[in-house]
């Protein structure tokens, strides 16, 4: 798995390529951290490469959403495909996450 992340137009952008299985997250976790909290912006996750996610990587998009809203800050999850939604949609965190 491939886990970047760079400022672009004042937002912090994750790309994520590849499978998000249990081995995966924990170097993606070590990542990804510092996003907990934003450090004052919004955050926008591109999955369109995303083509697996394990329930632990569920956890890391949950506590990059908390720190996030609780900054004040929005978190969105872009070119998420119809299997990776249906991982939200089950788990109910289409119901907590920003799409576009």
């Amino acid at each position: 798995m491939v886990t970047t992340v760079e400022e672009i137009d004042g937002k912090l952008v994750v790309t994520l390529e590849g499978e998000m299985d249990t081995v995966a997250v924990m170097d993606a976790e070590e990542i990804l951290k510092p996003l907990y909290n934003t450090g004052g912006k919004d955050i926008v996750i591109e999955c369109g490469k995303l083509v697996y996610i394990a329930s632990s990587g569920l956890r890391i998009f949950l506590s990059i959403l908390r720190g996030a809203t609780d900054g004040g800050y929005s978190v969105t999850l872009r070119h998420v495909n119809e299997e990776i939604k249906m991982v939200f949609n089950m788990t109910g965190f289409v119901k907590i996450f920003n799409f576009e």
